[in-house]
């Protein structure tokens, strides 16, 4: 009899699965790995939500460009596309003639845009640079462009002001300046552009 209670109790540790401690750490580690290579990959992603003001990358649409590039119709010059995102603007820009730049702070989108600009002949006529929009000096461009959002509207139309020469073209798409008035506007809804010119 006790030994039939001995047998079965061993009998139920012998059916219970065992990990062994080497594959237990194999586990941890690539769990482990895993985990923070996702953190890496989603970080430029996240991290500007923690900043005061968030410009999201929300990719241009083709009706969005072709009114950019329409409100630009008779310019020349150089060009910057602040927060150029994934440089849809700038290779189109470039591709019109512009020496077209962007500057943009998520370094996965500024390596994207590279690519691209080399894949597509583009790379002697644009340049990316990875920088904070907002001390990034804009006085040489005579061209500017900016997808916004609505609580920075305000600040960048300073920056402007501050920094940009008399003549400069600033072509505003989602929301418009609060102050300025534009000299005039491209589409309708949210494929709306407005177009100011800096006069000093």
């Amino acid at each position: 009899m006790y030994s039939d209670v001995f047998e079965s109790s061993d009998k139920t540790e012998r059916g219970k699965p065992k990990i062994s401690p080497v594959a237990g750490y194999v586990l941890i580690t690539v769990t482990g790995g895993i985990g923070t290579a996702l953190l890496i990959a989603c970080a430029p992603f996240v991290s500007p939500a923690l900043r005061k003001i968030c410009l999201p990358y929300v990719p241009a649409t083709t009706v969005q460009v072709e009114n950019v590039l329409s409100a630009l119709r008779g310019r020349s010059g150089n060009l910057i596309d602040v927060g150029s995102g994934d440089g849809r603007i700038v290779l189109a820009a470039a591709r019109k003639g512009f020496k077209a730049d962007g500057v943009e702070l998520n370094p996965w989108l500024i390596a994207y845009s590279k690519i691209k600009a080399a894949t597509q002949g583009l790379a002697s006529k644009t340049a990316f640079f990875r920088r904070d929009l907002w001390k990034f000096n804009l006085t040489k461009y005579d061209n500017i462009v900016i997808f916004g959002v609505e609580q920075m509207m305000t600040e960048i139309e300073e920056k402007f002001i501050s920094e940009l020469r008399k003549d400069s073209v600033v072509v505003v798409c989602r929301f418009p300046l609060p102050n300025l008035k534009p000299v005039s506007m491209q589409g309708q809804g949210v494929d709306t552009v407005w177009v100011y010119k800096i006069d000093k």
